[in-house]
């Protein structure tokens, strides 16, 4: 039987899950890949689609209850946040601001940073329109993520606060963005675990393999990118979450509830 696995077609997921994928890993099952953006991937892990998947840690609370986390193959780090570009704006009181989902991360963050702030609206937009939308003018500010802190200032925009600095210059901790889940009753955690924790060693063994496969589904990002955006991205954290990790998911979701937005779930640590 195939194992199903959702994750985005970004460079950090396709460096991590290349071998897995292309059937490099002794013992693990054949894939059936799917490529979707996380805030698809928010909403199919809901229906437990996919027996593995790459979710926003801001929806982990809705799924728990079918999905264990994984301590491998994520997205966390250091001076990697989300950025709120604006086209000169200085504040976000009576503004509309585009955001990439409503249960993302990202927009997570955003939430707590502008608790004091007064937007008038949000609209969840494909992340590929945010950045043109802010610069012609159909957005005030716009949320943004991965490859776009490398690229917002082709798009004459300015960075109203990178969401990745206030986090850890508030917590110390680094920004807990994206998860690996596997499906309780289908997959056994300890194996999946194994499984993508060669898959990035291989890839780091040899960073050629991976090359074409990343390219192919980069979204026309340029190779210069994908190395900074990879660079990021894969990391210690992507190995091992470790109690830096760990308590950065307990904080981050710890903060949500107790301001309200997400339900509780227990500590990870």
């Amino acid at each position: 039987m195939a194992l199903s696995l959702a994750v985005s077609p970004c460079p950090n997921d396709t460096f991590v899950f290349h071998a897995l994928v292309h059937g490099l890993i002794p013992g693990a099952p054949p894939v059936d890949l799917t490529f979707a953006d996380v805030d698809v991937t928010n909403t199919a892990a809901l229906d437990g689609t996919f027996d593995l998947v790459k979710v926003s840690y801001a929806a982990l609370p809705w799924l728990l209850d079918d999905y264990e986390l994984l301590h491998c193959g994520g997205a966390l780090g250091r001076g990697c946040g989300p950025l709120v570009l604006t086209n000169g704006r200085t504040d976000l009181d009576g503004a509309t601001v585009a955001v990439p989902g409503d249960r993302t991360t990202a927009y997570l963050l955003f939430r707590l940073w502008a608790a004091d702030q007064r937007p008038a609206r949000i609209e969840v937009v494909p992340f590929h329109q945010i950045m043109p939308g802010v610069a012609d003018g159909r957005f005030d500010a716009g949320l943004v993520i991965h490859e776009a802190r490398f690229t917002y200032q082709r798009y004459g925009l300015t960075a109203l606060v990178d969401l990745g600095e206030w986090w850890e210059s508030d917590t110390g901790l680094p920004i807990p963005l994206g998860a690996i889940l596997a499906k309780r009753g289908t997959v056994d955690p300890a194996e999946a675990t194994g499984w993508i924790r060669e898959s990035l060693r291989y890839g780091w063994r040899d960073r050629s393999a991976s090359h074409d496969f990343i390219l192919a589904n980069a979204q026309e990002m340029e190779p210069a990118v994908v190395r900074q955006h990879i660079e990021l991205y894969v990391n210690e954290f992507t190995l091992e979450l470790g109690k830096d990790g760990l308590a950065a998911a307990d904080a981050l979701l710890g903060r949500a509830a107790a301001a309200g937005l997400t339900p509780a779930v227990p500590s990870f640590l």
